[in-house]
């Protein structure tokens, strides 16, 4: 039986030949400057993702230092304290609409400039802000640019890249956004908190002026009818001495047979509906799976819970673990296939969050709960547990299990969710698709930030753990069932993956 993504033709598509010309001159010479290039212009586009990084953990060291604010016009509540830290996640949200709209309009690479206006104005918000309305601004803007650069970066990486660099390219934007919040952390050791706002400025501004000498995406030039200014665009990414014109070719035919606007009737074509349907679900799955409450909570959780070491050290070790198992994933992304890595990151943090549950319902309690800090004031289900030990290594479990769970996430469902929705979405449908991901995926997020603390408290903190370990098992199915692999496959045999209408496949 023939594999569907392997030289497979119809009468409405083409795909790649299996042995494509061979590139004159010295093809590792031409190969190194090629990529060379491509990673160039992807450091340039990932700045926005270290920045959104930076602003997404923003709230981590300021608002302890605002709740003891000596200035009335700044100091925190706990209420606004939470809407602080969690409107982020709207004005993500807003980012991701806005970039339904930006993202075939303005083009890929102007949409990740634009977003350097609301956050670079949100910074400065912050850093002068003298009232509560001007913190909340600063930190809805930053949360519109970086929904916006979310919904635009992957894409425009995508489309830049070759299938031999794509998938480890894929999993640079989760990398840089973890660097972003690495970055955070440390600075916040040093710097005043409106000096953490002012710094937050340096990574938008090099990267407007990195992405000044970048070019555009061949794909979307070619959509606007720019042929020669795509060719351009692909002459400089792939090198001087390559032979482009096989590949605008290819590019060039899959962006005539959809040059047409998509139709609500056609919409609902399976090859249309069937890829943004899984770029959806697995957005959605996600956020389901617990990343979002957990980064938010992460010290609470460790105070809430008997552990041995600092809650602040632990919260710092999971960090680093989390930048650990993203540079793991780039490098077996092409490798290992996204299937794969799929697979063993559900597996893993469902064991994680299953520990996790267990522990938190069965295991020791803290031996001075701390009603302010903590998420819960009463034990557990009503049952008496035992008080904690400072040297019963036991209560090592919650630190262990969060890092496994940071580390599965990392590897699998973090980075390859965002890299699958820039390859399987249709062309006509990219822009329009990856902002409607995006928007599910920070509504998701927010729903479950701000409805975590009344569950715990409703129902213990266990109940979570346990419920972000059920979804985890609809991930594997979800994996298993509906998922394509997409390593080492051009963008358009991805696409004529779904003109085939054979579902779903394993390699």
């Amino acid at each position: 039986m023939q594999e569907p993504l392997l030289g497979a033709e119809g009468p409405g598509y083409d795909t790649f030949p299996e042995n494509p010309p061979p590139l004159p001159g010295d093809r590792a010479r031409d190969r190194a400057l090629q990529n060379k290039r491509v990673f160039l212009a992807t450091f340039a586009a990932v700045l926005g993702n270290f920045s959104f990084g930076y602003a997404l953990v923003y709230t981590s060291p300021v608002i302890p230092a605002l709740e003891h604010a000596s200035d009335s016009d700044l100091r925190l509540t706990k209420d606004q304290a939470s809407w602080f830290g969690s409107v982020f996640t709207l004005g993500a949200a807003a980012g991701g609409l806005s970039a339904m709209v930006l993202n075939d309009l303005l083009g890929r690479k102007l949409s990740i400039m634009f977003s350097t206006v609301p956050s670079a104005a949100g910074y400065a918000l912050m850093a002068g802000a003298h009232g509560f309305w001007m913190l909340l601004l600063g930190r809805t803007l930053t949360g519109f640019a970086g929904g916006l650069t979310a919904a635009c970066i992957p894409v425009y990486v995508s489309e830049i890249s070759t299938p031999r660099v794509r998938g480890a390219l894929g999993a640079t934007p989760q990398l840089m956004a973890v660097f972003g919040s690495l970055s955070l952390y440390a600075l916040g050791l040093w710097l005043p908190w409106r000096w953490l706002a002012v710094a937050g400025e340096g990574p938008i501004f090099i990267m407007i002026l990195l992405l000044s000498f970048m070019p555009n995406s061949p794909r979307f030039l070619l959509s606007r009818g720019r042929g020669e200014e795509a060719m351009q665009a692909l002459a400089w990414l792939r090198g001087a001495h390559a032979d482009v014109r096989w590949e605008f070719e290819q590019i060039q035919d899959s962006v005539q047979r959809q040059s047409s606007r998509m139709s609500w009737a056609e919409a609902w074509d399976p090859h249309i509906y069937r890829p943004i349907a899984i770029a959806l679900l697995m957005r959605f799955l996600q956020q389901l799976a617990g990343i979002t409450p957990i980064l938010v909570y992460l010290q609470s959780i460790f105070t809430s819970t008997a552990v041995l070491l600092p809650p602040k050290d632990d919260a710092a070790i999971v960090g680093a673990v989390r930048l650990f198992s993203v540079l793991i994933a780039a490098f077996t992304m092409d490798l290992a296939g996204r299937k794969v890595l799929l697979f063993v990151s559900a597996s893993i943090m469902f064991a994680a969050n299953l520990t996790l549950g267990l522990y938190i319902h069965l295991g020791p309690r803290p031996l001075t709960p701390n009603g302010t800090m903590g998420l819960e004031s009463m034990p557990l289900a009503g049952t008496e547990q035992p008080l904690a030990s400072t040297t019963n290594y036991l209560t090592l479990v919650p630190l262990l299990a969060t890092m496994f769970f940071i580390m599965g996430y990392a590897m699998g469902w973090g980075p390859i969710t965002w890299l699958l929705m820039s390859e399987i979405l249709p062309l006509r449908a990219r822009g329009v698709a990856s902002g409607l991901c995006v928007l599910a995926s920070w509504l998701t997020a927010f729903a479950l930030t701000k409805s975590f603390l009344p569950v715990v408290n409703a129902f213990g903190l266990q109940v979570p753990f346990f419920f972000f370990a059920a979804i985890c098992l609809v991930n594997l199915v979800f994996t298993g069932c509906c998922v394509p692999e997409t390593k080492g496959r051009s963008l358009e045999q991805i696409e004529s993956f779904f003109h085939t209408r054979r579902w779903s496949f394993l390699r």
